[in-house]
């Protein structure tokens, strides 16, 4: 094993985190990932570069040195990487922006965003049910950005040098039904109203299937599960047939769908931006966070959500949507 520029990208990511689990987080990777790549870095350079306790991660003294050396090796990286993107793309005839992102209502609104302050950019943009696809395209360099989530219990497989920055850390999933199921008279949804129903999920996103199943068994239901798309889901639950998950800024495209919040919040998704460098994501992320409060805003039933998570939990963090 010999000392890579991601390694060093790790050993700043921790030292800035103050947390192996928070670096974690930020890394897109698991703590064991993460502590084992820690412990075989130590062991190529000799020695113990953080102490680990229950207040968290602190550079020893051997750490504070090669954290000290491998903050401007990795800023040089970023900065000639953003540099050679920008020159090739202006060799191509102009600056481009290929953009890669799972379904979300905030899409429209960021790329409208991006083309009024940007308007001589080109763009693309490419849509995938899969974020681990979309995160390998932007390391190998098919995309410049990925807008993805990540359902709660099943990782994604974050290919080592990217950056992440978090959207939203827990967005709460919610249910489509047919406006006259006995449950749509409630404002808010126990799965177990939902125990003789049977969904229709598309086993394509990634961790969608294990995650209602979970959610499913946890309430104690045994999971009846149905693999379709979401808009084959939308005809069925407006007959009947079945229920579907929902992401909370989606509004009904039929007036006989409604969509209600699960009681306890039991399926959760946490929002990414993910990109090569960090200053790709610090250019792009506030247009995307302007637009998907923009699209919670017109979404009711969220709004109402979270005003009742403001009101009623006031430690939580919760953005500003004029609630």
């Amino acid at each position: 094993m010999e000392l890579e520029v991601r390694h060093l990208r790790v050993l700043c990511a921790i030292a800035d985190a103050g947390s192996l689990h928070k670096a974690a987080r930020e890394l897109g990777m698991s703590q064991p990932s993460l502590s084992t790549q820690l412990r075989r870095i130590e062991q190529l350079l000799g020695g113990r570069l953080f102490t680990r306790d229950s207040t968290g991660s602190r550079p020893t003294p051997l750490g504070r040195i090669v954290v000290g050396r491998a903050r401007p090796l990795v800023a040089e990286l970023s900065a000639i990487v953003t540099e050679t993107r920008a020159a090739a793309a202006r060799a191509a005839g102009g600056p481009r922006l290929r953009i890669g992102a799972t379904a979300s209502r905030a899409v429209p609104g960021w790329l409208s965003r991006l083309r009024a302050r940007l308007p001589a950019m080109e763009f693309s943009l490419q849509m995938d049910a899969s974020a681990n696809a979309l995160l390998r395209q932007v390391a190998e360099g098919t995309l410049d950005l990925a807008f993805v989530h990540e359902v709660e219990g099943s990782p994604l497989r974050v290919p080592d040098g990217l950056c992440l920055r978090i959207l939203l850390e827990r967005e709460p999933q919610f249910v489509t039904m047919a406006a006259d199921h006995p449950a749509a008279a409630r404002r808010e949804v126990r799965l177990a109203d939902l125990a003789h129903d049977r969904w229709m999920v598309d086993a394509t996103v990634d961790g969608e299937w294990d995650g209602v199943c979970r959610a499913l068994r946890d309430a104690g239901i045994r999971p009846d599960l149905l693999h379709g798309d979401y808009l084959t889901a939308y005809f069925l639950a407006a007959v009947g047939e079945v229920v579907t998950v929902s992401q909370p800024t989606a509004v009904p495209p039929r007036s006989d769908l409604v969509v209600r919040p699960l009681h306890g919040d039991p399926i959760g998704v946490r929002l990414l931006l993910a990109a090569r460098t960090a200053d790709e994501l610090d250019t792009e992320f506030a247009e995307l966070e302007r637009a998907y409060w923009e699209a919670a805003r017109q979404a009711p039933v969220y709004l109402e959500w979270l005003a009742s998570e403001a009101a009623g939990r006031p430690t939580r963090r919760l953005r500003a949507v004029g609630v």
